[in-house]
């Protein structure tokens, strides 16, 4: 049984370099748009960037301004409707207190991590 014919160096090249000018061709041909070619469908960070009128700035941030300002009127109403804590709830065992005031800095660290 006989080895099969491996090619030559030259030929092993030429064979290596053949798909690379493909390649070239295809990636050039995929950079740069013609202006006269219509653009079709692009990612938004390839699209040329059209600057908004001054109005449409404005309209903008006002919408923004109104959506904000509705956010903290809910956050506001939110905190007020909460049910009012009683004062006797304050009053208590100054020692119990102290514990769980420890535990509530134990737990709120990250003491256990180490």
């Amino acid at each position: 049984m006989t080895a099969p014919e491996t090619p030559g160096l030259k030929e092993l090249l030429a064979r290596a370099r053949a798909p690379s000018e493909e390649i070239a061709a295809a990636l050039d041909e995929d950079q740069e748009p013609e202006t006269e070619e219509p653009l079709g469908w692009q990612p938004i960070w390839k699209r040329p960037r059209t600057p908004k009128s001054k109005a449409d700035r404005k309209k903008e941030l006002r919408d923004q301004r109104e959506r904000l300002q509705d956010a903290g009127k809910r956050r506001l109403a939110a905190s007020q409707s909460r049910r009012p804590r009683s004062p006797q709830s304050r009053i208590g065992n100054a020692a119990a207190r102290r514990d769980a005031r420890a535990l509530s800095r134990v737990r709120h660290s990250n003491a256990w991590l180490w």
